[in-house]
């Protein structure tokens, strides 16, 4: 029951909610989900390793950089909900600006080299 309790808890923030729209792209490293959501590093940061004890997300260190994914669900309800926010995260305003900041991040980002981390561009 804890468990649960845990895992919802990781998706009662919206910045959280955003980061997982996000991460419907694939695998995505901190700097990458600093430009989408346009939120310091240190903000970034803090909700992703709340998703990832949450069970939400799994983080993988390669050299200086960590990527996030999303995390294969541990149960039938995780999927579920997984499945919900699939479908609705994308219609919600906000998200959809995040994902387009995100792609146009990425249509100039060099493979294995994030820019500077902590001021991210403001989307026009």
């Amino acid at each position: 029951m804890e468990h649960l309790a845990q895992s919802f808890k990781g998706l009662s923030e919206p910045i959280r909610l955003r980061a997982l729209r996000l991460m419907e792209h694939g695998k995505l490293c901190i700097c990458d989900l600093v430009h989408g959501l346009g939120l310091p590093q240190s903000t970034v940061s803090r909700h992703m390793a709340f998703l990832k004890q949450a069970g939400w997300v799994t983080s993988q260190r390669q050299g200086q950089w960590v990527y996030y994914s999303l995390a294969e669900p541990q149960s039938g309800l995780q999927a579920m909900v997984l499945e919900a926010l699939r479908q609705n995260l994308p219609a919600m305003e906000e998200a959809q600006r995040d994902y387009i900041r995100l792609m146009r991040f990425l249509e100039t980002k060099h493979e294995d080299r994030c820019p500077d981390r902590a001021h991210p561009k403001e989307a026009p």
